[in-house]
C-alpha cells in the first residue's frame, strides 16, 4: 500500500506531491465578470498551505448562460484570464497541484436563473412536490447545441492551461449535464446521443477527446464519475465500470468516483441505505474491527474498490472522509487518491495535521431533517458558510446552526442573482460569440 504522503506520477507525466486531494466544493463567491477575485485567491492560498497535494476547484462553468448558481465562476472564450492566473498562482505557491473542475449543470438550474436550461431530454428534476417547482423545465438539446457544448469544454480547458492550472476535471457526476446524458432515466433520446450506454457516453468521450486535442500532453485530464446514481433503473456500477474502460484509451489521468444527484443526494451521505454501504466489508488486511466506521465515512468505498479491480485508470474516492485511518483504508483498496471535501471546509490544514500526528478535525452540526433533498441543500449551505468565512481571512465556524447557514446562503444567492442578471444582460448574445469562434454549427 502506498504511503498517504508519497508522490503519484500520472499517465500524462504530471506528478501529484501526495495522495490527498481537496475535492471540489462550489464556492459561490464569483466576483466581477463571474471571475475569481481576492476572496477565491485567499481561500485557495490557505488550502494550498495546508498540506494537500492536489486542489480541485469548485465548479467552473463552461457556458455563461447555464450556471449551477449565480455565484458560480465562468471561464469561456471571453473571460479575463488575469483573475484565473492569480487563483492558480495562490493555490500552487506552497507546492500543491491545482486542477480546475469544469462543468455544465444541464437541467439542474433553478427557475429564477436567466439563460438556458438544457438536458438530453425534456425531463425535469423531480424532488417531490415541495421542491421540484424550484427548478426550471429543461428543453431537449439539439445536435448543434451538443456540438457547441463539446467546444465549450475544450475552450475552457485550454484557457485553464493558459492561466497556469495543472489540469482539469470534467464533471460527469452528481446529476449535471454529462451525468444526465449517461443516465437512462434522464436520457431517453433515440439518436446517436441516447439509447445504448455507448451512445449515452458519447458526449463525455467526445469532450475528453476535444480537450486532449487542445492541451499539452503533460496537462492532466481527469473525469468525475458516479459509481452509481442510487436511483432504480439509473446509471449503476456496471455502467461505471464500462465507461471507465471507454475512457482508458483517451489519455485520462484519473477518475474520481462519487455518486448521486440532486434527486438522490448520495454525495452528502443521504441516499437511501447509503450510510450502511459496505458496512460488512472487512478491512483490507482482513480485520473486521473498523470496517463499519470506515464505511460510514467513505460512502462509496465498496463500489470504488470493486471498480479499481478492473480499472486501467487510477481512481480517486471522495465522500465523507475525515480520519487518516479511513484515508489509509481507502488506499489499501487500490484507490490511488483520497478526496477530502467537507472536512477541509472546517479544518483547512487537515493533511498537515495528519502528517504531524494530530488528527483533530472540526465537524459541522448534523442535519437530521427527514426531507433528504432539503437536508442536502442545507448541508451544502453549511459548507459554503465556512468557505465564505475563510475567503475573507476568518476562521471556520463549524457550530453554525444549519437553518441559519441556509438562510444566510439564500440571502447571498439572492444578491448574487441580481449581479449575474445584470452581467449576462450586458454581454453579447452567446450565439453570436460562438459564431465568432466557429462553433455555433458544430464545427
Amino acid at each position: 500500500m502506498p504511503d498517504l504522503f508519497s508522490p503519484l506520477t500520472l499517465r500524462s507525466g504530471a506528478v501529484l506531491p501526495n495522495r490527498v486531494a481537496k475535492a471540489a466544493m462550489e464556492e459561490g463567491i464569483a466576483g466581477a465578470e463571474q471571475a475569481p477575485d481576492g476572496r477565491t485567491v485567499e481561500l485557495y492560498r490557505r488550502w494550498g498551505a495546508g498540506g494537500t497535494g492536489l486542489l480541485i476547484t469548485g465548479n467552473v462553468m463552461v457556458h455563461a448562460e447555464a450556471l449551477t448558481g449565480p455565484g458560480a465562476i465562468v471561464l469561456d472564450a471571453r473571460s479575463p484570464l488575469q483573475p484565473f492566473r492569480a487563483w492558480a498562482d495562490a493555490a500552487k505557491e506552497n507546492g500543491a497541484s491545482v486542477w480546475m473542475q469544469i462543468s455544465h449543470p444541464g437541467r439542474q438550474i433553478q427557475k429564477d436563473m436567466p439563460g438556458v436550461v438544457w438536458a438530453p431530454s425534456a425531463k425535469p428534476v423531480d424532488l417531490g412536490s415541495a421542491l421540484s417547482n424550484r427548478f426550471a423545465t429543461p428543453v431537449a438539446m439539439t445536435v448543434p447545441q451538443i456540438r457547441a457544448t463539446i467546444a465549450r469544454f475544450a475552450t475552457t480547458a485550454r484557457r485553464a492551461e493558459e492561466a497556469g492550472f495543472d489540469g482539469v476535471e470534467v464533471h460527469a457526476a452528481h446529476g449535471y449535464l454529462l451525468s444526465q446524458f449517461l443516465s437512462p432515466l434522464v436520457n431517453t433520446r433515440t439518436d446517436e446521443w441516447g439509447g445504448s450506454l455507448e451512445n449515452r457516453a458519447r458526449l463525455l468521450l467526445e469532450i475528453v477527446r476535444a480537450i486532449r486535442a487542445e492541451v499539452a500532453p503533460d496537462f492532466a485530464v481527469a473525469v468525475k464519475l458516479n459509481s452509481a446514481d442510487f436511483q432504480r433503473g439509473g446509471f449503476d456500477a456496471t455502467d461505471a465500470q464500462a465507461v471507465i474502460a471507454m475512457l482508458a484509451p483517451l489519455g485520462v489521468d484519473l477518475v474520481e468516483v462519487s455518486g448521486g444527484s440532486y434527486e438522490s443526494p448520495a454525495m452528502t451521505g443521504r441516499a437511501t441505505g447509503q450510510a450502511d454501504a459496505g458496512a460488512t466489508r472487512p478491512a483490507a488486511d482482513g480485520r473486521p474491527g473498523d470496517a463499519r466506521s470506515v464505511a460510514r465515512e467513505a460512502y462509496f468505498l465498496e463500489l470504488a474498490a470493486d471498480l479499481a479491480v478492473s480499472s486501467e485508470i487510477p481512481l480517486m474516492l471522495t465522500g465523507g472522509i475525515t480520519r487518516r485511518e479511513t484515508a489509509e483504508a481507502v488506499l489499501a483498496e487500490n484507490v490511488a487518491v483520497v478526496g477530502i471535501g467537507t472536512a477541509l471546509s472546517v479544518t483547512p490544514d487537515l493533511p498537515a495535521r495528519w502528517r504531524a500526528g494530530n488528527g483533530t478535525v472540526g465537524a459541522l452540526r448534523p442535519v437530521t431533517w427527514k426531507n433528504k433533498p432539503l437536508a442536502s441543500m442545507t448541508s451544502m449551505a453549511q459548507v459554503r458558510y465556512q468557505l465564505r468565512r475563510m475567503a475573507v481571512g476568518k476562521e471556520p465556524r463549524p457550530g453554525v446552526l444549519p437553518a441559519l447557514a441556509l438562510v444566510r446562503d439564500l440571502v447571498v444567492v439572492r444578491r448574487a442573482l441580481g449581479r449575474y442578471r445584470r452581467w449576462l444582460a450586458d454581454r453579447p448574445a452567446d450565439g453570436a460569440a460562438l459564431t465568432a469562434v466557429g462553433v455555433a454549427s458544430g464545427e
